[in-house]
């Protein structure tokens, strides 16, 4: 039977506010993550983890903090968070004392061991700002961590896209030092993925040859407006978050980044029938 892989989940851009509060008077970012925390605890095999990669709450307040703990307490797989443009590096700490933050202060570096991987969650938040910035500090965390192994896959997850996807009103707050990212993966191979949100939409590029993905949000999705034909805008499209499989083997062994949507569908029905016969 072949091996089974290290399953990442990775949920983003939850907007969480106070309760009986819609984002923009009409999205229910509540109900839309206990939803997707439903489908994270009946997927099978069960993630060995969940990253959020930002935005976990709207304003910021302690009070959507609060709510988000509430709304993230049935969820039956360990998980760690990292800020976006939304959050609060303060009210993060608070909310979370128990994460293993890379620093004392300032930026919320993690680096988690799971099964044979290490994520590497990246703070790119800019307190006051709508783009993304890699502290410093951050940057050389980063590169020193990257050193530790020469044979352990790394994925790395952060907030902004180090990219520009089309989307007009949203490139020009993507990471504003992409450049120096990427001058420490080309030096660290190890780096088999680097995985964004923000953008509340699914897309896939690459950058000095490694995979950057964008996970879709579970509650509302940034329109797609690759002409600038309208005003900033959002449609409510089909949920959905990102799975991400890696398998071990030479070379820093596979990964195959799913998207899963969330809600019910029918399903699953076989093909074949009791005799072998395609149906």
């Amino acid at each position: 039977m072949p091996e089974m892989p290290v399953l990442i989940a990775q949920i983003s851009d939850l907007h969480i506010k106070p309760p009986g509060t819609l984002a923009y008077g009409r999205v229910d970012t509540a109900k839309a993550l206990e939803r997707c925390v439903a489908a994270l605890n009946a997927f099978e095999p069960a993630p060995d983890f969940v990253v959020i990669s930002g935005d976990l709450v709207d304003t910021p307040a302690a009070e959507e903090y609060e709510y988000l703990k509430q709304l993230l307490a049935p969820l039956k797989i360990p998980f760690a968070g990292i800020p976006g443009n939304h959050d609060s590096r303060e009210l993060m700490r608070s909310t979370f004392p128990a994460a293993g933050y890379a620093h004392v202060s300032g930026p919320l570096d993690q680096k988690i061991e799971v099964n044979g991987l290490d994520l590497i969650l990246l703070d790119s938040s800019l307190p006051g700002k709508p783009h993304g910035l890699l502290e410093g500090s951050t940057l050389r965390w980063l590169d020193a961590t990257l050193a530790t192994s020469v044979d352990r896959p790394a994925l790395l997850f952060l907030h902004h896209p180090p990219f520009k996807g089309g989307i007009w009103h949203m490139d020009r707050q993507d990471l504003f030092n992409a450049d120096q990212l990427v001058e420490i993966v080309k030096r660290r191979p190890r780096v088999q993925l680097i995985a964004c949100g923000h953008v509340h939409r699914a897309m896939l590029t690459t950058l000095a040859g490694i995979p950057v993905t964008i996970c879709p949000a579970p509650n509302h999705a940034v329109d797609l407006d690759l002409g600038q034909l309208r005003e900033p805008s959002f449609k409510i499209e089909p949920p959905a978050f990102h799975l991400h499989a890696w398998f071990a083997g030479e070379d820093f062994g596979r990964l195959v980044t799913h998207q899963v949507p969330v809600g019910q569908f029918d399903g699953p029905h076989p093909f074949f029938g009791p005799d072998g016969k395609l149906l």
